[in-house]
Parts: C-alpha cells; sequence; structure tokens
C-alpha cells in the first residue's frame, strides 16, 4: 500500500459523524475569508461526506486553476495533478506524518499546522514553489479528523526542511522527518512488532526477548495506543508504511 492509500485510509475509517451545518458554514467561511485576504487556494475536505469545496483567490489564476470549486472526494485531484509524482509523494508523506504526530498529541492538537514547500506547474510552462499549510479540525469526542483545511500560497517564509509543524499559539516549530518516525515507538516496541510482523507468536516473542508474555502483552497493547490502531495486522501496515519494521 503506497503512502496516498495509507493515508485515504486512515482518514475514510476514522469514527465519525456528520458536523452540524452550522460547524460548516463557520469553517467554509473561513476559508472563504482566506482566499479573499490572502489570495491563497482554500480547500476545505469533508471527511465523513468524502468531498470537497475549493475557494480560489488571486493564486488560483497563477496556477491555472480559476473556476474550480468543487470535488466529489477528500482529494483535490486537479491541483495535485500539478505535481510532478516526487512532489506528490512529499505532500502525501508529510501528511501521513503529521496525521500520526496529531494523534500522539491528545487533546492538545488543535492549536498546529503543517506546513511543506512545493513545486507546481504554473500553467504557463514553467514552475513555481508553492507554500501549503494545512489544519485538521477534530472530533471532540472521538479525536477524529472532521475537516482538512489546506491553504496553497506562493512560498513567501521559508525554513529548514520540506515540512515542518507549527504550534500556532507558542510559534515552537518541528521538522518532520524520518527521525520523527522513529521517535514513534522504542526501541524494544520496534523488536516486539518487528517478531509481530514476522509471524511470531507472544510466547516465542517472550522467549526470543527473554521477557515475560505479560511484558510482550503490554508491549502490544502500547504499539496500538502509539499507531491508534486496532489490531496487530494495522499495526504492522502502518508501521511498513513509516518504515519502522
Amino acid at each position: 500500500m503506497n503512502r496516498f492509500s495509507e493515508l485515504d485510509s486512515l482518514l475514510r475509517n476514522q469514527d465519525i459523524e456528520s458536523a452540524d451545518h452550522r460547524e460548516a458554514e463557520r469553517i467554509y467561511g473561513y476559508a472563504r475569508c482566506m482566499a479573499y485576504i490572502e489570495g491563497v487556494v482554500a480547500v476545505v475536505s469533508d471527511i465523513h461526506a468524502g468531498t470537497s469545496r475549493i475557494f480560489n483567490g488571486h493564486f488560483a489564476a497563477v496556477l491555472g486553476i480559476e473556476g474550480y470549486s468543487s470535488e466529489e472526494s477528500i482529494w483535490e485531484k486537479r491541483i495535485l495533478s500539478l505535481m510532478p509524482p516526487a512532489e506528490q509523494e512529499a505532500k502525501f508523506l508529510a501528511e501521513l506524518r503529521f496525521f500520526n504526530y496529531t494523534r500522539s498529541l491528545g487533546k492538545n492538537r488543535r492549536h498546529h499546522c503543517l506546513m511543506t514547500k512545493l513545486r507546481f506547474a504554473d500553467g504557463r510552462g514553467g514552475f513555481t514553489d508553492v507554500l501549503h499549510r494545512m489544519y485538521y479540525i477534530h472530533d471532540d469526542a472521538t479525536g477524529a479528523v472532521r475537516y482538512a483545511i489546506c491553504l496553497y500560497g506562493p512560498l513567501t517564509v521559508d525554513f529548514k526542511g520540506k515540512s515542518i509543524v507549527a504550534n500556532t499559539l507558542t510559534g515552537l516549530r518541528e521538522e518532520l522527518t524520518s527521525d520523527r518516525d522513529s521517535s514513534i515507538l522504542s526501541s524494544r516496541e520496534r523488536q516486539v512488532l518487528s517478531l509481530i510482523n514476522s509471524g511470531k507468536k507472544s510466547r516465542e516473542i517472550a522467549a526470543m526477548l527473554n521477557i515475560s508474555v505479560y511484558t510482550v502483552s503490554r508491549h502490544r497493547q502500547s504499539i496500538l495506543e502509539r499507531l491508534q490502531v486496532k489490531n496487530s495486522v494495522e499495526a504492522c501496515r502502518r508501521a511498513a508504511i513509516l518504515g519502522l519494521v
């Protein structure tokens, strides 16, 4: 499973209910204002409904996508088509890391933004550097992502690396790299998961690592919680995407 398929599956298979009309209108109003004030292209993806609405600022003309207003998908396919395959891969990897990062924060996840530097075909035969910012709106009860808001505009600020997560209250920033992936699980948890992935049972793992079956069970539960999955099969699949096994 590639990174796009994994991220799509994670978002679609959440425990989520439809939002009320007033919440949706507030979010669409925010996106409309950002498009007007900043001139960006603002995309609101309704995860439950499986649709997206696009609000075009002046930057839409630079990209050649004037009149692009909706998708029957949570993915802004016309915008994605402007990116070379390597840029699409970078975007999906950054969003996958951001999804896992915010899930690990619990109730502190709200004030965080993903920022990714991308390169787009500009509709005039050239390329333009784009700053992609993404915000998640979570369900307070379940922690599921209810909406994703993406803002596409010119690269007006630079930063180290390809993508960062920023705390919008404190200003603290953290680069999202493969090192961040590896810190999701402890070294022992990665050992246990690697053995699970190879088909070993708990008693076999306990004997191989010289620990008790109870300790193996505790590590199993911790792995499921850290990776935000329901069973070992899903844990192995997500860990493979993140390069942990």
